[in-house]
């Protein structure tokens, strides 16, 4: 209890110190044209990791200049098709480091299919409200890894067009955001520095993938990372698209979603939309997740498609990219992981979903998390999973933050590695979507 208050304490004199900083008259002209990507030749030539461009800068809140450097790192990364494109980091480096460099890795939660809302524009002091206010918040939630003396890289996961929900794409740009974060002197980290990968929600997914395709996209980097945290896991996502239609709060995420994913693999699905789908896909191209909670009550796929497309599985191009980027497919961490899913969605407007969906927290499933948890047991990775069946994804976080923080600090340590892998019960089916061609 004593560590937690003065961490507390601590966290809220880093948040005040930042606030309360001079406003610096770089804030809202950080450079733009920073962000312009290198000729597509230069690009592709590089290797996966390779810093393209690197700039030091004040961390911003609020797009006021803090007494926080960050370096920022563009760096050569993958879309979601595999395609070479570039990436962004932000390595906030700590008011005070004791020892050797530690990295925590934060999978930032920002939500968006506009590019404006990207930490590392945030971070520079460029504001779009109020999709960047998210980034600002999430300040109180990196604080105490920075106060411990910790690194913290926060990569753009998204990539440079936000795609949203494009797990792959996630996992890439967080895997070469730390080649080229332990590959710059600047940083003040060195190749064998060790790295934790936290994240909630969006950062989840950012978080899963890069553990989950380390092994084979990433290899080099299992020498560097101690373990992985992660809370409000999405799993299969057609699963979620079930589970939140026609609820109150999270209704208006399946067609964010299948913006994103459909901007991924460029699926153009306007042939299968009603007006009213058109309609909305065409005022949420450049949202946030901000602007998109609660605005469309009882939505269902059935009001964005045309009739004979009622079952989404009855459209190829769904099928082909919900499969893609369904986490039971891809492999198991090799190293410990720590996972935490709430239960209670009642509490956001969200019912139980039908037999092989169930209970979730308003978004995320928690059968579906289940299984996955089960899947890497079963595969050797080192796993606490724990269940917050009270809780729902909003209020989950904070029971999850500072047991997955003290987890993940612990691998830094020679600590025992724990499981709870027997006490998992058995979740959903994550077998692949099937297509049913429309009668």
């Amino acid at each position: 209890m004593r560590r937690a208050s003065s961490c507390l304490v601590g966290v809220v004199l880093l948040v005040g110190l930042l606030v309360g900083a001079p406003r610096s008259a770089t804030a809202a002209t950080a450079g733009e044209d920073w962000f312009a990507p290198p000729p597509s030749a230069e690009v592709a030539a590089a290797t996966e990791g390779t810093v393209l461009k690197k700039r030091t800068l004040s961390y911003h809140v609020l797009g006021i200049a803090a007494p926080l450097r960050t370096v920022q790192l563009m760096f050569r990364t993958n879309d979601q098709q595999g395609r070479p494109t570039v990436g962004v980091t932000t390595v906030v480096k700590p008011p005070v480091r004791l020892g050797s460099p530690k990295v925590i890795s934060y999978q930032s939660f920002y939500d968006s299919l506009s590019p404006a809302d990207q930490p590392s524009r945030v971070i520079a002091g460029q504001q779009r409200l109020p999709g960047g206010g998210i980034v600002n918040i999430e300040t109180l939630l990196v604080a105490p890894s920075l106060l411990q003396g910790y690194t913290v890289v926060i990569p753009d996961t998204q990539g440079q067009t936000a795609d949203f929900a494009a797990g792959r794409e996630y996992g890439m740009v967080t895997l070469d955001s730390l080649r080229a974060a332990l590959a710059t002197p600047d940083t003040g980290l060195v190749p064998t520095t060790k790295v934790g990968l936290i994240g909630y929600s969006g950062g989840a997914i950012a978080t899963g993938w890069a553990s989950q395709l380390q092994g084979e996209y990433a290899p080099e980097l299992k020498a560097n990372i101690v373990g992985a945290a992660q809370g409000g896991v999405l799993v299969a996502p057609a699963h979620n698209l079930r589970y939140v239609e026609g609820s109150s709060v999270w209704a208006g995420v399946a067609p964010m979603a299948v913006v994103g994913v459909g901007r991924s693999f460029g699926i153009d699905f306007a042939p299968y939309l009603s007006e009213r789908g058109q309609q909305i896909f065409d005022r949420i191209e450049d949202d946030s997740i901000a602007e998109v909670l609660g605005a469309y009550p009882g939505l269902t796929w059935a009001d964005l498609v045309k009739p004979q497309y009622a079952d989404p599985n009855s459209i190829e191009d769904f099928v082909t990219s919900a499969n893609a980027i369904n986490m039971g497919s891809a492999p198991s961490p090799q190293f410990p992981m720590f996972i935490g899913q709430a239960a209670n969605g009642a509490l956001e407007g969200t019912r139980p979903g039908p037999a092989g969906i169930g209970r979730g927290d308003g978004v995320m499933i928690a059968g579906d998390v289940r299984s996955l948890a089960r899947q890497f047991c079963a595969d050797g990775t080192p796993l606490v999973y724990r269940q917050y069946d009270l809780l729902s994804h909003f209020t989950a976080v904070a029971a999850w933050l500072p047991e997955a923080l003290t987890w993940l600090q612990a691998r830094f340590s020679s600590a025992p590695v724990r499981s709870n892998c027997a006490s998992i019960a058995p979740g959903n089916s994550l077998e692949p979507e099937q297509y049913r061609p429309p009668s």
